[in-house]
């Protein structure tokens, strides 16, 4: 069994100002720097033979390449907050990227799950009762301002994630190029 995702790659000017952003608040469990990125679909726990349909599957998808920009700060988990991130800006190149990546990994065997999809860049996983939810109020809010774009999308990958002691160690599978719907589709 593989666990993999499919992503967007930030640039390293960007990933080194999140890492200044994770250093200046100081919460939580910051995400190291190479796994900083967008996730679009998490597949999962896969078998091989379904992993190979995937990458066939994400191989066929045409999409436009685009551009975003990450715009402030926000927290997952409610009450009792779990995950730090830096907020996407709407885009609806990528809303419609993301769907159609969803689509092509269930019809190829995935357990996609449904539900809405939140554009976002994890930068911490917090634990309120170590941290506290003054002190992770006060980073959120006084980051609100944070921005980082507009960031060029050109191409997405199908990772895989391998867990362990200490972070995940993420490793590229394969990269599917965006391009205009005018050209030509580049040779297989």
């Amino acid at each position: 069994m593989i666990r993999a995702f499919a992503a967007i790659d930030l640039p390293g000017d960007v990933r080194d100002r999140l890492v200044r952003l994770q250093e200046a608040m100081q919460i939580g469990r910051p995400v190291p720097l190479e796994n900083l990125h967008l996730t679009l679909v998490f597949l999962g726990e896969l078998p091989e033979q379904v992993l190979d349909e995937v990458h066939l599957a994400f191989s066929q998808i045409r999409a436009e390449p685009f551009e975003l920009t990450l715009s402030g700060l926000d927290l997952f988990g409610g009450h009792k907050p779990r995950v730090l991130y830096a907020r996407v800006t709407p885009n609806p190149a990528l809303e419609h990227l993301q769907s159609r990546l969803a689509q092509a990994a269930r019809m190829a065997g995935a357990a996609v799950e449904g539900g809405r999809f939140v554009p976002h860049v994890t930068l911490a996983y917090l634990n309120v009762a170590r941290t506290g939810r003054a002190r992770i109020n006060r980073a959120v809010v006084d980051n609100m301002g944070f921005q980082a774009g507009p960031i060029p999308v050109n191409d997405i990958a199908l990772y895989r994630s391998d867990l362990g002691r200490g972070p995940a160690r993420h490793r590229e599978l394969a990269r599917y190029p965006l391009f205009a719907l005018s050209d030509p589709p580049p040779p297989a």
